[in-house]
């Protein structure tokens, strides 16, 4: 399966999630290019943004991970480029 690129971008509402979704990242490491986590302490929420570069199986099965676990929510978009 070819590769494509996408931004996933992560909002965590509750701090026991953070464990969970940095489990994830490790687990789908080989194929995040750059990620950024700002973490938001007067909404007592964390941002994170990744970029990856890996088969679209894996980019679905990394944001449907993300999407199931409690307190953390998360929205992927593909770039056009190699779709």
């Amino acid at each position: 399966m070819e590769n494509r690129v996408a931004m996933i971008s992560i909002v965590v509402e509750d701090y026991s999630a953070a464990e969970s979704v940095n489990a994830l990242l490790h687990q789908f490491g080989q194929y995040i290019i750059g990620r950024m986590g700002i973490p938001y302490r007067a909404r007592k929420i964390s941002l994170i943004s990744v970029a990856i570069d890996a088969p679209g199986d894996q980019i679905s099965a990394l944001s449907g991970k993300l999407g199931m676990i409690p307190g953390a929510s998360s929205k992927t978009v593909y770039a056009k480029i190699g779709a």
